[in-house]
């Protein structure tokens, strides 16, 4: 992101390319003393992975060419591949197996049970108990996603022509335009996308609690949090201590900003909530461009598209990473699609491990200004995590981060280092006015953008209690966009420009509703994360200010991170984070980071009311 701000929200866009299954090479026959369910066991994997692997990497296959060239026949290979691994992943004789063999847990080890709740977590997808169900997701999810692919926004001018903008172009305009009546024309138009989606994504609701429920869960929400080894009221508890964290910042930069846009936009600063189309985002989620005296594009103009993605790479080169794979650059598809070749894709950044070994790929649309540039950080972030851990060391089924979070935290920790002075600076890639800007306004840009303090209340806050609702059956069918901006107005404080009558649906704009459900919490506890490990990285190892400090060319912090990227999905979250960093996961660090810009804006906004109504 970044929108997610391109791609933050920038993770792996199919969660079918995440979740793999099998394992390395098994013992073959039971040590003394060795409980003989083991054995059994790893008979079982080593059948499991024989079978599915292959149909899964198909079905990757299969995703990819439907999101990078949507056409009815691409969707429909990916319902028949889809189709296939399921009936093997979710197999009756797979979930009894599974049930029987966690029953004796005590007996087995613990790389065996870690990939056995794996096999049952991804059986709960697409339990072969309900193949009818099963079958309907399956097409479900891939209309809805060439429905979303597939769109072409409209935008109707004052003189009557009319245009049809490219996601980039809405998201400049947004970034761009002073022009009130121009902006709201825009972001009505960012919007067009739900109304054809509405249907969709109540019909996927409803067969996703479907299939969850199959294997026991309560419904599709509980399933995806299980994979943390957590309780729903157990992510909901931790995202709210994370949104009181960051509350007291967030509420100064929210009055700090709606000042500083009425100021720019030339009318009276609204009483409390800021309207959506004021900001620089579709969603409020990020808010560059707000910091006056950062061009942060400027150093980029003049470069090629090319150039960001090789800086990426050249940046974990110089940590001691190897050099991508020369198929990530023929398989990968980075730039934006030629408007005459026809070719529709998907506009959201993402990363692709498709056949959980070497075959690692990206689909962006990059251009060369600083957004991209973090993006591609980023996504560079999720590669060398597959990579890292596709080694004999790890089985098939563990080849994932040791959570989903830790997928996201990584790949913002990059983010986070490559928008480091020093580093932009040795890169030349910091302008001369960037470079003399003071501290604070670099502190101030940090939290308006990307994944950082504005980002946290629509990760932690919208996005998982409006999923959480929507799956629990706690948003009627008739109150989607109601639901929706209740939750946005208390949790970011933002309003929508005019009424949303029911027939849109505000929510299924966002791409992670249609196609990566029910996981949003993960951006937040990556966000928490990352600064978790930049501080470790900076403090310990570079002996640096976390605030102003270079990673490029240090192996030592290469070598930190990938002691926690080879470890793949083999330990538990929790043991690997206390012993990477001393503690566990606390939002302690990220609070420290912004302590000068809380005393800067508080003397901003003395004697501006602060906040929004309740």
């Amino acid at each position: 992101m970044r929108d997610d701000t391109q791609g933050m929200d920038r993770r792996d866009f199919l969660k079918t390319a995440a979740v793999a299954a099998g394992s390395a090479a098994l013992p073959r026959s039971v040590a003394a003393g060795e409980p003989a369910i083991r054995a059994e066991v790893d008979a079982f994997l080593k059948d499991y992975v024989a079978k599915w692997l292959p149909l899964e990497t198909a079905a990757s296959e299969a995703s990819w060419a439907a999101s990078t060239d949507v056409s009815e026949a691409h969707v429909a290979a990916q319902v028949a591949a889809s189709q296939a691994v399921n009936a093997v992943a979710g197999a009756p004789e797979v979930i009894e197996k599974v049930t029987r063999f966690l029953a004796a847990g005590a007996d087995l080890t613990d790389l065996q049970v870690r990939q056995l709740e794996k096999v049952r977590l991804r059986a709960a997808e697409a339990p072969g108990t309900l193949p009818d169900v099963v079958k309907a997701r399956v097409e479900a999810e891939a209309r809805q996603a060439a429905a979303q692919d597939g769109f072409v926004f409209t935008v109707k001018k004052p003189d009557g022509a009319v245009e049809h903008p490219s996601a980039n172009r809405i998201d400049q305009v947004l970034l761009n335009s002073n022009d009130l009546d121009e902006r709201l024309a825009y972001w009505k138009a960012s919007k067009e996308i739900g109304a054809p989606l509405r249907d969709g994504i109540l019909k996927l609701r409803d067969l996703r609690n479907q299939v969850a429920r199959g294997l026991g869960f309560s419904d599709f929400f509980a399933l995806q949090v299980a994979d943390y080894g957590m309780t729903v009221d157990e992510m909901l508890a931790l995202c709210d201590r994370i949104l009181a964290d960051v509350k007291p910042l967030y509420i100064q930069l929210h009055t700090w900003a709606k000042h500083r846009l009425a100021k720019r936009y030339g009318v009276d600063p609204p009483d409390g909530k800021i309207p959506a189309h004021w900001l620089s985002n579709r969603w409020g989620q990020s808010w560059p461009g707000f910091v006056e005296g950062i061009d942060m594009d400027a150093p980029f103009q003049g470069k090629s598209k090319e150039f960001i993605v090789e800086q990426a790479e050249r940046f974990y080169v110089s940590l001691g990473f190897p050099k991508l794979p020369p198929s990530f650059w023929t398989k990968s598809d980075l730039y934006p699609a030629d408007p005459a070749s026809g070719r529709k894709k998907n506009s959201h950044a993402s990363a692709w491990h498709v056949d959980l070994d070497q075959d690692v790929r990206s689909l962006m649309s990059v251009e060369p200004d600083n957004q991209w540039f973090d993006t591609a950080h980023h996504e560079l972030g999720h590669i060398y995590y597959y990579l890292a851990y596709s080694t004999p060391q790890v089985p098939h089924l563990l080849r994932e981060g040791a959570n989903r979070a830790f997928h996201e935290g990584v790949g913002d920790l990059i983010g986070l280092a490559a928008g480091q002075r020093p580093y932009l600076k040795q890169a030349g890639l910091l302008s001369p006015q960037a470079e003399a800007a003071p501290a604070v306004k670099f502190l101030l840009a940090s939290a308006l953008e990307g994944a950082a303090i504005v980002f946290l209340p629509w990760a932690a806050g919208v996005m998982t209690r409006f999923e959480r609702d929507f799956y629990a059956g706690d948003v009627a069918d008739d109150a989607l966009n109601a639901s929706w901006w209740a939750r946005v107005g208390e949790y970011q404080g933002i309003a929508p420009p005019e009424d949303r009558p029911e027939t849109l649906c505000d929510p299924a704009t966002k791409t992670h509703v249609n196609d990566d459900p029910a996981q949003y919490y993960d951006y937040a506890v990556g966000t928490v994360l990352k600064f978790q490990l930049h501080d470790h990285v900076a403090r310990e190892i570079l002996k640096q200010d976390p605030r102003d400090c270079n990673y490029h060319g240090n192996e030592k912090v290469g070598a930190f991170l990938r002691d926690i990227l080879k470890l793949g999905a083999t330990r538990d979250w929790n043991e690997v984070l206390r012993e990477a960093t001393g503690e566990g996961l606390t939002a302690r660090p990220l609070v420290a980071y912004f302590e000068p810009l809380m005393a800067w804006l508080e003397a901003e906004n003395q004697g501006k009311p602060a906040g929004w109504p309740e």
